[in-house]
């Protein structure tokens, strides 16, 4: 019995926290148009990116790990110095399928400052709907001296559509790069039981420097060494990443910290992050693994991360243009 109510209270907590904030990635680089609009079409060709995320698997079944699914495609017209992109994203959560589907366009447009420095600012229209399954999850009156009963009632709402809309900035180098988003400025509803409960805004900071640049004239880079970070806010939730990429063509390392280890009560959150990447040609592959160093749950058996991206050749040679110098991952 006393292993029941903990279990209903990891999956009553990991539900409707998780309901207040979006899903996150580690190899946040690999989805860049899910990081910011901004980075819509940063490539030379045709691109489209995948992610697979299990978050938490080690977490008892009742309760249930968190499942992120991404696909995008963005192309960068430069007769128009616009980035245009979709992107779709799935993420589940718990044992009750707390899910959440999104479908969104993106729009960036490349300016020009100096020889040296370029802006881009970008937004995304963004269709979501949030659903959960009543029947998987437990409800109080199914607890019993004698072990789990079937429910009297479950509700019977089940999904929500909403609309959303988000904007960014990102200003770089071809050393350097510096960017903010703003998420959900909508603030679409994503209450379940007919009331109104608005998803709180999100900010992004990110931004990075690329300490060591190897490379040839007109061909790949064949060495680099990046620090990079981002920090998120979202409602009364803070996250800092602090990151380090080596890339040597044509393998990829990464390490990475996330909290705020300064701040006690945003601790709960904080996780050690490796990454090792591939790349050959177009194709790209990474994996990354989120080793949990808070006490809220020790045995949530980290979080596993797999992302492709594969650039398309382009049929004809152009100019070759100033690219943001952010990570493959």
């Amino acid at each position: 019995m006393k292993r029941c109510f903990i279990i209903l209270y990891l999956s009553t907590y990991c539900i409707f926290a998780f309901a207040q904030q979006d899903p996150q990635l580690t190899q946040f680089y690999s989805c860049p148009l899910y990081l910011s609009p901004s980075l819509t079409g940063a490539t030379q060709q045709h691109r489209i990116s995948s992610t697979y995320r299990n978050q938490w698997p080690g977490i008892p079944d009742l309760a249930g790990a968190f499942v992120t699914y991404t696909f995008a495609y963005d192309h960068f017209f430069a007769n128009f110095n616009s980035g245009v992109g979709v992107l779709l994203l799935r993420d589940v959560a718990g044992s009750g399928d707390f899910s959440t589907t999104n479908a969104g366009i993106l729009y960036s447009y490349d300016i020009k400052i100096t020889d040296l420095f370029r802006v881009r600012p970008g937004v995304h229209f963004n269709y979501t709907q949030r659903g959960i399954n009543f029947s998987k999850l437990l409800w109080g009156d199914q607890l019993s001296p004698t072990g789990i009963t079937p429910t009297i009632m479950v509700p019977s709402e089940r999904s929500k559509p909403d609309v959303d809309f988000s904007t960014s900035v990102l200003g770089y180098t071809d050393r350097h790069w510096l960017g903010v988003s703003v998420d959900h400025l909508l603030r679409p509803n994503y209450s379940l039981y007919g009331d109104v409960t608005r998803l709180p805004m999100k900010i992004s900071v990110y931004g990075g420097t690329q300490i060591i640049k190897k490379g040839r004239l007109l061909k790949p880079i064949d060495e680099t060494l990046s620090v990079a970070f981002l920090y998120k806010t979202q409602d009364e939730i803070h996250q800092l990443d602090l990151g380090l990429y080596w890339y040597r063509n044509p393998l990829v390392f990464g390490f990475w910290y996330r909290g705020l280890p300064f701040i006690q009560q945003e601790r709960r959150g904080d996780a050690i992050c490796f990454l090792a990447g591939y790349k050959i040609e177009q194709f790209s592959i990474g994996y990354s693994y989120d080793f949990t160093v808070s006490k809220l749950l020790t045995t949530t058996g980290g979080s596993h991360e797999i992302a492709l991206i594969y650039e398309f050749e382009t049929k004809r040679k152009k100019k070759k243009r100033h690219m943001v110098p952010c990570p493959e991952f």
